[in-house]
Order: C-alpha cells, then structure tokens, then sequence
C-alpha cells in the first residue's frame, strides 16, 4: 500500500502467525483495494465491471465510509474527484489497519504497538508516540502518550500536497499537519486526513467529534490541540 509497517508485540504467548496473520491481511487489502492495480476490486467496480450488489462486504463498508465523511465534510473530502478513478485510500489505510489490530487481540495480543506509515493502534500501554515536526524532519512537534487507542497524522511533509480539497478540486494547504487521536485507527485516520482536506475549518470539525482528540500546526506555523490532548512531552512549537 505505499507504506512500511512494522509492530512489536510484548506478549510472550502470542504466537509467531499472529504477525504473519497481520501483514497476509495487508497484502491482501492491497490487492483488493488498490486504485493502481487493473484487477482490484476497486478498479473493477470503478470500471463497472461488478455492480454494488456484487461487491464484497468489505469494500461496502469502506464505500459506505466514505460518502460518510463526504457529508459530514461538506465534500472536502471525496473519495471520487473530478478527473480521477475512485480512490478509497483516505479511508482504506486506517480501516485495514486497524483490522489488523484485530486480528492480534484475537490472538491474545494484549500490549503492542502496530505502526504504518507513521499512523499507530497501540495497546497495553503507556506507549510513547512522536509526531514530527512538519517542517523539520529530524525533530518532533509532540510526544504523545497512549494506553489503547490509535494516532493517525495528514500532513503535506512527505508527499506533498497530495490531499485534495473536493470542493475546489486543489490541493488544501491551510494546515502543515494534523494529528487525530481516537480508539480506532479507522476513525482516527480517516477523520484526519478529512480534517486536512478542509483546511483551517478542519481542526474545529474534528474537535467536535466524540471521542477525537487533535493536535494541529496552521499554515503560519501555529500550534492548536484540544485540551484532552495526550501529550506527555512536547517541543518547542513549530516556528
């Protein structure tokens, strides 16, 4: 999927095809859900080759996921924008991440970290999460602390400005980084990167949310958090 993912699992019970579970589910989601590859069955519904009644519950899910947060957004974020195929990515990262997680606790699984491309489940803890720097790739912004739960970043640092506003069809760069804490990385990850796509509105919108706690950096390098923000040490802000 585009992503390094690495984990640790602390629990020595646990057995070792518990993680060859865990990565044979990702490489499976890529597969199926991949906007790049012709014989996904997100190329293939795309295409019209497969009705909606003919697609599996999985892909329905994410589906129905994302027309969520188009509405709940006003359209910033879209998984269908103009000129482009259908790329449920947005959402897809999170939410089969998190399945993976899944999958561990019905292992046995009790205390581990699960990191994919800087997004995290993490469980069992106190864990100690970095969020870097947005504009300094050496440094960090924030360190967080997080027992269970998720923490998932959109930011414009490593691919630049990838994340497009669905209302104008541009890229949304009223914020340098967001970061979303909640139970689930499926909501974390996805209200993140919705919360990006709607620029500086963004961070009262995900704030608002039950559940959701968020750290931002504004386009003028201004720091904003909720006060429930996990934070166990932070940085000199962004500046």
């Amino acid at each position: 999927m585009g992503f390094p993912v690495s984990l640790r699992v602390d629990d020595e019970d646990v057995p070792e095809r518990a993680a060859d579970e865990v990565f044979a589910w990702l490489r499976e989601v890529d597969a199926r859900f991949s906007p790049y590859r012709p014989d996904s069955e997100v190329c293939r519904y795309d295409r019209g080759e497969l009705a909606r009644q003919e697609l599996s519950d999985d892909l329905v899910e994410v589906l129905d996921l994302c027309e969520h947060y188009r509405r709940a957004t006003g359209g910033a974020f879209d998984a269908r924008l103009p000129g482009r195929g259908l790329d449920p990515n947005a959402v897809v990262k999170g939410w089969s991440v998190q399945r993976a997680a899944d999958l561990l606790r019905a292992a046995g699984a009790r205390r581990f970290v699960l990191n994919a491309g800087g997004d995290v489940v993490a469980a069992g803890g106190p864990w100690r999460v970095g969020v870097r720097h947005p504009e300094h790739a050496d440094k960090l912004c924030a360190v967080l602390e997080v027992t269970d739960g998720a923490v998932a970043t959109s930011a414009r640092y490593e691919r630049g400005d990838h994340i497009v506003d669905g209302r104008t069809g541009r890229p949304a760069t009223g914020l340098l980084s967001l970061t979303v804490v909640a139970s689930s990385l499926t909501e974390a990850d996805s209200v993140a990167t919705a919360a990006f796509a709607m620029g500086a509105e963004g961070i009262g919108w995900a704030a608002s949310l039950p559940g959701c706690e968020v750290f931002a950096v504004d386009a003028d390098g201004q720091v904003l958090r909720t006060e429930g923000f996990p934070v166990a040490r932070q940085d000199p802000a962004p500046g």
